[in-house]
């Protein structure tokens, strides 16, 4: 299996992916990564990792769909004739039904909530302020929706009387970097199947 990032964070979770292919625990290809900005996490430690990389810069008032256009074509320039998955690992960009529907069941993301709660940008928030006793990360297929693709993996951690946001996100953020791996490992072996 060979996969292409979609990054605009800092890379935490694709730093962990990466590890696993170094270690020999994940058997996947990384053949790039696609991210919005030079200066981000994510491009250093593709880079430190000697990945590919492709800067797509967004324009002021550049319609999304325009934008996904050249975010998939930068995605094909690392795929090349190879068939790809295309994982998100922190892009925090709603992908157009445009971009969705030309990779339809093959564009995973990571959520750091047990989906379908707390969808959106600021889960670990909205599982405190529910009073949840748990929490976790849902591995899923990005459909139209936000956040209501297909859930292919989920584990949970608990949510402790004393958390704070950050806290609580330090520990979401441990299952994603432990279970994104092994997510792609299982697609890989099959055990894990896209529809």
């Amino acid at each position: 299996m060979k996969f292409v990032v979609l990054s605009s964070s800092r890379g935490t979770v694709m730093k962990a992916v990466f590890e696993s292919m170094k270690k020999g625990e994940l058997k996947a290809e990384c053949l790039g990564l696609v991210a919005d900005k030079e200066d981000r996490g994510c491009v250093t430690r593709a880079k430190a990792f000697g990945v590919p990389v492709e800067i797509v810069p967004m324009t002021k008032d550049e319609p999304r769909a325009e934008y996904d256009k050249r975010v998939s074509a930068a995605i094909q320039k690392l795929a090349g004739k190879e068939k790809v998955i295309v994982t998100c690992m922190g892009w925090m960009w709603m992908l157009s039904p445009g971009f969705v529907n030309e990779w339809k069941n093959r564009i995973i993301n990571v959520h750091p909530s047990l989906l379908p709660k707390h969808k959106g940008a600021h889960a670990h928030d909205a599982v405190m302020a529910a009073q949840d006793t748990e929490s976790g990360m849902t591995i899923h297929l990005i459909d139209e929706g936000m956040d209501t693709g297909k859930i292919l993996l989920q584990k949970s951690c608990p949510v402790l009387p004393n958390d704070t946001v950050e806290a609580l996100k330090e520990r979401v953020q441990a299952l994603e970097c432990l279970w994104y791996p092994k997510a792609l490992q299982m697609i890989e072996s099959g055990e894990l199947k896209l529809p």
